[in-house]
């Protein structure tokens, strides 16, 4: 299994600690950390959800009117067991150059990172990335609030989905009362690929993640977006997805990939204003539109949770 090295420890401990640590893995999950987000005592709940209205109307003199009554209905929100296994050697640790201690620190916050990546893709792919956590997005979207872009290449697709997050919409559940714990660091003996004890240092990430949504009007999606010419990203494709949802549930966060952000960006026209000399008036230099942070008025988090190599629908 992959460890830290003895080599790595060296090139750690050659580099300037005011750098502090680069991170290569350019990978984060900042969808995670925008979405609403509680924790339970327990590992499930119930929660009501008003699935129709009571009847009403006008009526004449001396004319009743039918009773009515709104239709609610329970759905249950479930979490589901998440964790992962740091190990590392002993030997490595302690001669880590500022101490066991940093050296631990340091994997608990890879390990946080690698948890927040995982978390990101389920909340997109859900079971189809991987069949024991919750299901995503993707599996929940009613097909009312669903707009084709068209692309036509094959494993080339990408999604934008338009978010209503809060309390009655979208939400990370956490169970137990917390939200993910990375335990004590322990010693124990620890195995290489050749199945060879060493002794080493183990932690054990333990927690349970959900998922609701149980509004089905607080999610939409924007679906096969491709590279293929006028299938991509633009404001007016998002448009058409907003104007999908009902009035009083507008989505309050967009995600997207980096080439949808791109594609957004491009498809913006830009105004350069000149003088009556034909030259460029100071600060309308710019020939691209800046990076998008909205749409439609709505906030923009871009991510590389949601890969651009989705099957076409």
């Amino acid at each position: 299994m992959p460890r830290m090295t003895m080599l790595d420890i060296a090139k750690i401990n050659g580099s300037d600690a005011e750098v502090g640590l680069i991170e290569e893995v350019q990978t984060h999950a900042p969808d995670v950390m925008a979405l609403d987000s509680r924790t339970i005592r327990g590992t499930n709940y119930k929660t009501l959800i008003r699935a129709g209205l009571p009847s009403v109307g006008f009526r004449k003199a001396n004319q009743g009117i039918a009773a009515g009554k709104s239709r609610i209905e329970n759905k249950l929100v479930e979490c589901y067991i998440f964790g992962g296994r740091v190990e590392v050697d002993r030997a490595v640790a302690v001669a880590h150059e500022d101490g066991e201690a940093a050296f631990k620190a340091m994997e608990a916050a890879g390990v946080a990172k690698a948890s927040l990546i995982n978390i990101g893709s389920q909340l997109y792919y859900g079971t189809a990335q991987d069949g024991s956590g919750f299901p995503g997005l993707q599996a929940l979207v009613d097909a009312a609030l669903t707009v084709d872009a068209g692309g036509t290449t094959a494993a080339t697709g990408s999604s934008v989905y338009a978010v209503y997050t809060a309390p009655d919409g979208v939400r990370l559940v956490f169970g137990g009362g917390k939200v993910l714990e990375l335990g004590d660091w322990r010693e124990e003996t620890i195995y290489d690929d050749d199945d060879k004890g060493l002794p080493g240092f183990v932690a054990d990430l333990m927690g349970w993640v959900g998922l609701q949504c149980v509004n089905k009007n607080a999610v939409g999606r924007l679906r096969d977006c491709t590279a293929d010419s006028g299938k991509g990203v633009t404001d007016a494709k998002v448009a058409e997805l907003l104007s999908k949802f009902p009035v009083g549930m507008k989505p309050n966060l967009l995600f997207m990939s980096r080439r949808s952000a791109y594609q957004l960006q491009t498809s913006r026209g830009v105004t350069i204003f000149t003088s009556s000399d034909g030259k460029k008036v100071d600060g309308s230099a710019q020939t691209v539109a800046p990076m998008p942070t909205e749409s439609n008025g709505v906030p923009i988090v871009v991510t590389d949770s949601l890969v651009d190599t989705e099957a076409l629908s």
